[in-house]
């Protein structure tokens, strides 16, 4: 899943997950849940299709590609708790049978080449600093005529601000952001066609917002009684601190499309 010989430490803990899962939804671990995945594959026939799921995290988003369209998926993820908690929602929903887990490991994909209809990321591929070679990989087990289709938090063109390098401080993680016009540069590089990278015009800036409110009103008991008061304000900062860098135009989420062409 990345292109460096480094091993693997896991990096979201019970507590982040718990807090995301209050923020985004059981299931997900990006921002928008079914309606952000309804964005990503807005357009495509997924009825089934194979679909890779790159990064799949706790598994929400292919509950939505199984469920609501009818997809057959194959999640992966470099962080084997996760994929625990993936396989159970799977399982809860009745939706083992259309959709697998497997632990990824560092390197290559491990699938043939031209297997997958469609390639299908949210969130993930800012962990990876070698985006080159991912769109490679992508691109040999896509089919031709395939897709990739992904949403992610991209940077903007200017070094790191005080106010970026503190949320990234917060957040704990290790990110690798890319410009929307580098990840156009990249895809072209791996040879897709059409391709299209936009960013998501505001709409998480102002989720964002609504997120924070919610942290402070709504999700404040939930949090606290789950997390403990310490992390819950250590998260609180996160939101108010990720704020400042959307609305300072750093970090801007995008899509990102492009097409494997036909033989």
């Amino acid at each position: 899943m990345t292109q460096n010989n480094e091993p693997h430490v896991n990096e979201y803990d019970d507590d982040m997950v718990a807090m995301l899962e209050l923020i985004w939804g059981k299931g997900f671990m990006a921002p928008g849940g079914a309606e952000n995945v309804r964005r990503i594959v807005r357009g495509l026939d997924l009825s089934d299709k194979l679909v890779h799921d790159i990064g799949c995290g706790i598994g929400g988003g292919d509950l939505v590609l199984a469920g609501q369209f009818n997809a057959r998926v194959i999640g992966v993820d470099l962080e084997a708790p996760l994929l625990e908690r993936a396989r159970r929602y799977a399982e809860d929903a009745g939706l083992a049978g259309r959709i697998e887990y497997r632990h990824a490991e560092m390197g290559p994909f491990a699938f043939d080449d031209e297997t997958f209809d469609v390639v299908y990321s949210s969130g993930a591929f800012i962990h990876n600093p070698d985006k080159a070679a991912m769109f490679a990989e992508v691109k040999r087990v896509l089919k031709p005529g395939g897709t990739v289709a992904i949403y992610d938090w991209m940077c903007g063109p200017d070094p790191y601000s005080d106010d970026m390098h503190r949320w990234i401080e917060l957040e704990g993680l290790t990110f690798s952001m890319e410009t929307v016009e580098t990840y156009a540069t990249l895809l072209e590089q791996a040879g897709f066609s059409n391709v299209t990278c936009e960013s998501d015009g505001g709409w998480y800036q102002k989720r964002a917002r609504e997120e924070c409110v919610q942290l402070e009103g709504s999700l404040k008991e939930a949090m606290i009684e789950t997390l403990g008061a310490e992390t819950y304000e250590h998260f609180l900062e996160d939101w108010r601190a990720l704020i400042i860098v959307l609305d300072g135009g750093e970090m801007r989420p995008g899509y990102v499309r492009g097409v494997k062409a036909a033989t």
